[in-house]
């Protein structure tokens, strides 16, 4: 009996095309349509016919016909989706620009700074396009940073001394760097923490009352992450005297000291200067002006806030004291020393691109 309807075109599978379409159709992570295609093209191949393909696999006939078709016609790349060009754009790369040049040089007559709606309003186009616009091309009008760069004559000097340190600490020898973080203070809340609950933040009042300050010396060891404390009730060059004297035990005899500090007053008095020259393997190395990035203890000192102070309740300085000294201990029992990537020669470059960005920008 001779076949009715539109002879059907011939499909002959290769291995690798059957063992391909096979992968694709039992695939997990294949997208639906591609896997609805590749049995289609698989039972096609089996020799029956699109009426049978389509009940077995519950499509249309005439969707088995169009991949039947189009397998034959382009072979495995005919089974993905054509590119479909969609509505042309009615936002042009002169729009674009226009609205990157807008935010860059000009400013709202009634803000600071431009929103999304106020620069849509000015520009006549939506709020979404010009939030894709600025996401593009990394643009948050409504963000701002601080900054300060160094006025210290000695900065290169200072710079390329402190970083060979930490990239090349000297043969024995003990690199320390050293801060006092002051006025901490003994902070507790005018009512009691509502404890984290599912779905709710731990609540705190928004004020608080004052117990008194205290002042924490601390010493970060470059090699071993150990941190050496102390606690004082004010900060005077006394205090800093009594510290570099707490170091000078702590450290073993037989290893010069190199400290890293900033330019604080209390640092270079007439009577730390004679107790240096009465322990010669002391020697500091002063940070540039400005530049407290540079002493790894900052790094230190923050992780003590944002671990352990700024949540924390302490209902006097006695209890503030041994909380710190509490905290200390443990990172004592796990010390994990930070390391400095950035090269001397790298920090300049950095330094010299932000110059020249900021005297391009037209300011």
């Amino acid at each position: 009996m001779a076949q009715r309807g539109r002879p059907k075109a011939e499909l002959v599978l290769s291995e690798e095309e059957r063992d391909t379409l096979a992968r694709w159709a039992r695939r997990p992570n294949s997208p639906q349509s591609l896997a609805l295609r590749s049995k289609i093209v698989l039972a096609c191949a089996a020799g029956k016919t699109n009426r049978q393909v389509a009940a077995e696999l519950h499509c249309n006939k005439v969707t088995v016909g169009k991949w039947r078709q189009r397998f034959v016609d382009k072979r495995l790349k005919g089974l993905a989706d054509e590119y479909r060009p969609g509505v042309p754009r009615s936002i042009t790369d002169d729009h674009v620009e226009a609205v990157v040049v807008k935010t860059l040089t000009e400013k709202p007559k009634d803000a600071t700074h431009w929103s999304t709606r106020g620069m849509a309003k000015a520009t006549g186009m939506s709020q979404p396009t010009i939030s894709r616009i600025w996401k593009a091309f990394g643009l948050k009008p409504w963000l701002e940073d601080t900054f300060k760069l160094s006025s210290d004559p000695l900065f290169i000097d200072k710079v390329r001394d402190i970083v060979g340190l930490y990239l090349n600490p000297p043969e024995r020898a003990v690199v320390l760097c050293v801060d006092e973080k002051t006025q901490v203070q003994a902070l507790d809340r005018t009512q009691p923490v509502f404890p984290l609950l599912p779905g709710t933040p731990e609540r705190r009042s928004h004020d608080y009352v004052r117990h008194g300050t205290i002042d924490l010396y601390a010493a970060l060891n470059l090699a071993s992450g150990m941190v050496i404390h102390q606690l004082t009730a004010r900060h005077r060059a006394i205090e800093f005297k009594k510290f570099l004297e707490a170091i000078d035990k702590a450290v073993p005899q037989g290893l010069a000291i190199h400290i890293v500090l900033d330019n604080s007053s209390t640092h270079k008095t007439p009577a730390i200067h004679r107790w240096l020259l009465s322990h010669p393997r002391v020697h500091f190395h002063f940070t540039p002006t400005s530049s407290s990035w540079m002493n790894l203890v900052e790094r230190w000192f923050a992780e003590l806030t944002n671990k352990w102070l700024r949540r924390g309740t302490h209902r006097s300085v006695k209890e503030l004291a041994a909380s710190i000294t509490y905290w200390v201990g443990t990172w004592n029992d796990d010390p994990r020393p930070y390391v400095w990537h950035k090269t001397a020669d790298e920090i300049f470059d950095s330094l010299a691109a932000y110059c020249e960005r900021i005297s391009e920008s037209g300011d």
